[in-house]
């Protein structure tokens, strides 16, 4: 049975649109029986930020090699996926920081990616990675979109060889029904997560 593990990052819960737009991807996969799917709500983890005590401890146990410390459980979690749906909405040119904070805690050497002589690889299982995101101004494509672009170049440094991303784009700017935006969005997320 696939695993799938879902990351949510959506700060305003159930006021957020990029919640909303989750929900479409998670209903679909909600009708599948060959998959079981793991919902991390970031907004309830007592995830810690890299202080200096708290980098120091995570180095002496990655020097002892005792990857198997409770700290390093959301890192074996997400290196144990299947593959992995990251909803998060498009703040500050990327996404909220409590998702950076998660990746900070994902990112350990042995555990999700590895390094020899040649430089570092990816160890994880995912095959794909599917991010959710909305946004209020136009930035599909755009350079200064640091969102999509970052965790791309995450799968890389990871080892997962699919990224895709779903983005309700301009949903602020009042061209188009915010409804009708979301709609088409919501339509890709679904198509995509049936794929998964």
């Amino acid at each position: 049975m696939k695993q799938i593990l879902f990351v949510d990052c959506c700060i305003r819960r159930e006021l957020s649109r990029t919640k909303e737009l989750a929900d479409a991807a998670l209903a679909v996969l909600g009708t599948r029986d060959d998959i079981a799917v793991t919902e991390l709500c970031l907004m309830d983890e007592p995830l810690q930020y890299f202080s200096e005590g708290f980098f120091a401890q995570r180095e002496r146990l990655l020097a002892a090699k005792e990857l198997d410390h409770p700290r390093f459980r959301y890192a074996h979690q997400f290196a144990e996926a299947d593959a992995i749906v990251i909803a998060a909405p498009f703040w500050d040119l990327a996404f909220p920081a409590l998702l950076k904070v998660y990746i900070e805690n994902v990112s350990v050497e042995g555990i999700t990616f590895g390094c020899n002589a040649s430089g570092c690889f990816g160890i994880c299982r995912a095959q794909r990675m599917l991010f959710l995101t909305t946004r209020g101004g136009s930035y599909d494509g755009a350079p200064d979109e640091m969102g999509a672009r970052y965790l791309e170049a995450l799968c890389g440094f990871f080892g997962i060889p699919r990224f895709d991303c779903v983005a309700a784009d301009g949903l602020d700017l009042g061209l188009r029904p915010v409804e009708e935006i979301l709609a088409e969005a919501k339509s890709k997320a679904a198509a995509l997560a049936a794929a998964l």
